[in-house]
């Protein structure tokens, strides 16, 4: 295990597996973003699919029936981010599920105008993010997940600026 965040990664997708050059910046983002946010060692899982399976997802859990490019799934409550509610101190916290839909980060990063590798990096921060508590149902939370994605990318050579 590394240091705060083991990223339990899995590919479902039945046609494009993650690029190996992915692993290492999604480890450091996975790192950089636990070690400030919690300070504490936990586990994340990262599942690749495609559109059909996060459609499913999407349909099932949220009530949905479009694909999407990333989906979240918490196992625990947090008072606001980073401020995690009942759980022991000693435990590695198991965070929860971050699902990625290959064939949308794909389509949005020609549509954006970056790097495949860029925009999974970039899906795997927002969902960690919301793992960690952040969301964006309203203006000013939107607005502290955006500069927290931004500041993480950046700290990773992944900045909008720097593309």
């Amino acid at each position: 295990m590394s240091a705060l965040c083991e990223l339990v990664i899995s590919d479902e997708h039945p046609e494009l597996e993650p690029e190996s050059s992915w692993l290492n910046i999604l480890e450091t983002l996975g790192e950089r973003i636990v070690g400030e946010e919690l300070g504490k060692p936990a586990e994340v899982s990262l599942v690749f699919v495609d559109d059909a399976r996060i459609r499913e997802l999407n349909r099932e859990y949220r009530k949905k029936d479009t694909p999407t490019d990333v989906l979240s799934f918490p196992l625990y409550e947090f008072a606001a981010p980073g401020e995690l509610q009942g759980a022991e101190e000693d435990e590695v916290y198991l965070l929860g599920d971050v699902v990625i839909s290959l064939d949308t980060a794909i389509r949005q990063a020609e549509e954006y105008g970056h790097s495949l590798h860029r925009e999974v990096a970039f899906l795997f921060t927002h969902g960690l993010l919301h793992l960690l508590g952040y969301d964006h149902d309203d203006e000013e939370k939107r607005r502290v997940m955006r500069e927290a994605e931004e500041k993480y990318l950046s700290e990773v050579g992944l900045s909008r600026e720097e593309l």
